[in-house]
């Protein structure tokens, strides 16, 4: 099988990693019970924009 996605559809180093933390975070919510299959698209959004403006607020210092 081969990989026909554009080069354009490749996520950068720094977005996969904003989305490899966020899963993880988003797991450790479902695992205690504050995140429902219900609210996922949603919370997982809010996840993700938390994880990228933590980092780059952090590079701004």
């Amino acid at each position: 099988m081969t990989d026909d996605r554009q080069t354009t559809d490749k996520l950068s180093n720094r977005q996969e990693a904003y989305l490899k933390a966020s899963k993880e975070i988003a797991v450790k919510f479902i695992e205690t019970g504050r995140l429902t299959m219900a609210s996922f698209g949603e919370t997982f959004a809010q996840i993700y924009a938390g994880v990228k403006k933590a980092v780059e607020d952090a590079e701004g210092q």
